[in-house]
C-alpha cells in the first residue's frame, strides 16, 4: 500500500505539472491525469480516503514521511505550501472530472483566481477532493469571535450585497461564481452566529437597514437549512433566494419604506406588491440565478395557508425554500426592533410566531425552527431569577425553556447551569437587550 501512494503521489505531481503547462484538454494533460486517477482508485477500492500531508516540507500518508520523494518533487512540496495547502484528501467517491478540475483549479494562475482554493473546488461542485491545513482551527475560530473581527467580516458582507442587487435592479449581467464565493463566505463565518450579530451589530446608517436584513435572513435561512440536513448545494442555493426575498420592496419608492405613519391604502396596496415586482426582476436573471430566487420572492408572504399575498387562484404548495425563508424573515424582523429601542424579546417573539402556526407558518417546520434557535437563542443575555446575570450556551429540544446557561456576573459566581435540573429553583427571568440593559455584560460573554 506505501508503495502505491508514492507511486500516486509522484504521478500527482506530474499532472499538475502538465496543468502548468498545457490545457485541460491537452493530451498530456489527460495522460498524465488519467494515470493519476487510476492509481488514486486503485488504493481508493481498499481505503475510504486517502490524506496526503505536507510537514515541514516533508510529504506524509497516516504514520509514514516520505523523505525520498519529497525531494524529488520538492518543487510540487512549496507550490502546495504557497497555496496553503498542508493536506489533500481525497474521498473513494471522487471522480474522474473532478480530478481535472482540481487540477486546472489548483494550477491556475493569480490572476485567473483570487480566491481561497477550498472555496473554489465547493464552487465547482468539487465534494471528494478537499484541501486544508494540518494545524488545528481553534485559533481561527477564536479569531473570528472576537468583537472587531466578527463586526469588520459583517460589514465586508454587507458592504458587498447592495451592489449585486444594484445590478439586477439596472438589470445588468452578475458574476454569479463571485456570488456563491461571497454565499460560501457568510457560511464559513456566521453561520450558527445569527444571535452574535443581533448582540454586537448596530446598524448606524439608515440605509443600510434593509440590507442588513436581507443579510441576516440569508445567514439565518442558511443554518435553519443546514439544521434540518439539506445539502451544501440547497443550503447555498436558499441562502442567495433569502438574499433577494424582498428585491421589490428595494424597487419600491423609499419614502413609502421609511414612513413611520400608518400607511396610506395605495401606499400599502404597493407594498404588498413587492413579491410579484421582485419574482419579474429575478427572472430576468433566470440565466444566472435560476428558479429559486424568483421562487421565493413571490412566495415568501404567501402563508402556509396561502392566505397571505399575493392571492393564488389555484391550490399548491409553497416551495421549502419559501417556506423556510418566511420564518426567518419574520423572526429577523421581529428581532431587529431592537435596534429602535423597540424590545421584542426573545420570549414575545417565540408567542407572536406560534400564533402564525398552521396558518403563516408550516406547523412541522415553525416546531422544528424553534427546536434548533430555542425561545432564548444561543447567544442572548439572560436575568435569572436569583438575580444573577447569564449567556445562553446550549439549547434544549425536550425543553424550550430550559436551556443551559452559564453566569457571567457576578464574576466570582461563574458556574454552567442546565435549567431543566434546576426549573423548580432556578428560571431565566428575562432576556436582557443587547443595546440597553444588557450592553455592558456583552464583553464578559
Amino acid at each position: 500500500m506505501i508503495e502505491k501512494v508514492k507511486k500516486s503521489i509522484l504521478r500527482l505531481a506530474g499532472a499538475i505539472q502538465a496543468g502548468k503547462i498545457y490545457s485541460e484538454e491537452h493530451p498530456m494533460f489527460l495522460e498524465l491525469t488519467e494515470k493519476t486517477y487510476t492509481i488514486l482508485k486503485e488504493i481508493l477500492n481498499e481505503k475510504k480516503e486517502i490524506v496526503i500531508g505536507i510537514l515541514n516540507e516533508e510529504l506524509a500518508w497516516e504514520n509514514e514521511i516520505f523523505f525520498d520523494i519529497s525531494k524529488k518533487i520538492k518543487p510540487l512540496v512549496l507550490y502546495l505550501q504557497e497555496k496553503e495547502i498542508e493536506r489533500i484528501y481525497f474521498h473513494q467517491a471522487m471522480k474522474k472530472e473532478e480530478l481535472i478540475k482540481f487540477i486546472s483549479i489548483l494550477t491556475a494562475s493569480k490572476e485567473e483566481t483570487q480566491i481561497d482554493i477550498q472555496k473554489a473546488l465547493a464552487l465547482h461542485g468539487i465534494k471528494n477532493i478537499k484541501t486544508g491545513k494540518i494545524r488545528t482551527v481553534f485559533q481561527d475560530k477564536e479569531q473570528i469571535k472576537k468583537p472587531e473581527n466578527f463586526m469588520k467580516r459583517y460589514d465586508n458582507s454587507l458592504e458587498s450585497f447592495p451592489n449585486v442587487i444594484d445590478r439586477i435592479l439596472n438589470m445588468e449581467e452578475i458574476d454569479y461564481l463571485n456570488l456563491k464565493f461571497n454565499i460560501l463566505n457568510l457560511i464559513e463565518n456566521f453561520m450558527g452566529n445569527y444571535q452574535e450579530l443581533l448582540n454586537l451589530i448596530p446598524i448606524k446608517e439608515k440605509y443600510l437597514v434593509t440590507f442588513a436584513h436581507l443579510l441576516n435572513v440569508s445567514i439565518l435561512s442558511m443554518y435553519i437549512s443546514s439544521k434540518f440536513g439539506l445539502p451544501q448545494d440547497d443550503v447555498m442555493d436558499i441562502g442567495i433566494a433569502a438574499l433577494f426575498h424582498d428585491i421589490g420592496k428595494i424597487y419600491i419608492s423609499k419614502e413609502i419604506i421609511k414612513k413611520k405613519s400608518k400607511l396610506a391604502k395605495d401606499e400599502f396596496a404597493q407594498m404588498k406588491d413587492h413579491s410579484v415586482l421582485g419574482a419579474h426582476i429575478l427572472l430576468e436573471q433566470l440565466d444566472s440565478l435560476g428558479a429559486l430566487p424568483a421562487v421565493v420572492a413571490f412566495e415568501h408572504h404567501l402563508h402556509f395557508d396561502l392566505k397571505g399575498y399575493p392571492k393564488v387562484s389555484f391550490p399548491m404548495k409553497p416551495h421549502i425554500a419559501s417556506l423556510i425563508v418566511s420564518m426567518c424573515d419574520v423572526y429577523d424582523a421581529l428581532a431587529q426592533r431592537r435596534t429602535y429601542k423597540k424590545d421584542y424579546p426573545p420570549i414575545r417573539i417565540y408567542k407572536l410566531m406560534m400564533k402564525g402556526k398552521g396558518r403563516q407558518f408550516d406547523p412541522e417546520l415553525i416546531e422544528k425552527f424553534f427546536k434548533i434557535m430555542g425561545i432564548w437563542p444561543i447567544g442572548t443575555v439572560v436575568s435569572l431569577t436569583d438575580t444573577r446575570i447569564a449567556v445562553v450556551r446550549e439549547e434544549n429540544e425536550q425543553d424550550l425553556f430550559c436551556p443551559v446557561v452559564e453566569v457571567i456576573f457576578p464574576l466570582e459566581k461563574r458556574e454552567l447551569i442546565d435549567l431543566e435540573e434546576t426549573k423548580a429553583d432556578l428560571k431565566i427571568k428575562n432576556a436582557l437587550n443587547p443595546f440597553g440593559d444588557g450592553k455592558k455584560y456583552l464583553e464578559l460573554i
